[in-house]
């Protein structure tokens, strides 16, 4: 039979083999995945002899992240802002730099919440959770998504605050929010190529890219979301690390006001925040 720690490291060379990025990290999680244990515990059992089935179910696990699925797809779930979020192929994975957006969100109050390309509804689900008092809509093109967003509404309990609809951007939203935010699909077409496999090959092309520039996504929300932003409202974007410029450009030109770009913890541009100007809210 074979150890739990044997299994570990034949399991990361295979990995590192196959070009995965941090094939240690992955093997332990996967381990403890296949084992039904927390990460943590991984190194007790590390002198024991795997059972055959735990075995088996981590060379499966092995062999599909040799192949570049996501660990968060072979786990169905991924960490954000402190909560477990299941996820699904249907779905953007979330990401640790999105956490930008939510802590700008949360900077200033707000009470009704609209969420543009909600996906997983991570960012919807997460405003909601840290802020008992509001309510929110999430929309997607996605029914996959919506389905999956709305799952995690239940799974975090805020379910009765928040409404998932199933909509081509603005198409069925009606009403006034006092914050939107949005982490649309900005990836130029050009770029998709350079993405890692685990994007390119294994998460919702719809959700990455616009199929063009990678700014039509902004161009409909700096057009539609006047319309239906309160007084004093804010919009928050999330962009590419180069697009800030352009995005500022983007709303500058429909109206809005006291433009700033924000970095996340790598020092790159990733939100953009906005309010609209009063006279183009009629």
């Amino acid at each position: 039979m074979t150890t739990a720690a044997e299994a570990m490291v034949a399991a990361t060379a295979r990995l590192r083999a196959a070009g995965v990025s941090d094939p240690a990290r992955d093997a332990r999680v996967l381990l403890a995945h296949a084992a039904r244990i927390e990460a943590s515990r991984v190194t007790l059992i590390a002198p024991e002899d795997l059972e055959p089935e735990i075995e088996e179910r981590y060379d499966q696990l092995i062999s599909l992240r040799a192949v570049r699925v996501p660990v968060s797809h072979l786990l169905g779930e991924r960490d954000f802002y402190g909560r477990r979020f299941k996820i699904n192929r249907e779905v953007l994975d979330p990401r640790p730099e999105t956490e930008t957006l939510i802590e700008a969100a949360l900077a200033q109050p707000f009470t009704r919440l609209l969420d543009l390309g909600t996906g997983s509804g991570a960012i919807l689900v997460t405003l909601l959770a840290e802020n008992p008092e509001a309510t929110g809509l999430g929309i997607d093109l996605s029914e996959a998504a919506c389905l999956q967003a709305a799952a995690n509404a239940v799974l975090h309990r805020v379910q009765s605050r928040a409404e998932i609809l199933q909509s081509d951007w603005f198409g069925a939203v009606s009403g006034s929010f006092d914050l939107i935010v949005s982490n649309p699909p900005y990836i130029a077409a050009e770029e998709m190529p350079g993405l890692e496999e685990e994007v390119r090959h294994h998460e919702p092309e719809m959700a990455l890219t616009d199929g063009g520039d990678g700014l039509s996504a902004y161009r409909e929300i700096a057009r539609s979301a006047p319309h239906h932003l309160a007084q004093g409202g804010r919009l928050l974007v999330e962009i590419g690390p180069t697009q800030g410029a352009q995005v500022m450009e983007i709303l500058a030109r429909s109206g809005f006001t006291d433009l700033n770009c924000l970095q996340d913890l790598d020092r790159r541009d990733r939100v953009v925040v906005a309010r609209i100007g009063k006279d183009m809210r009629e």
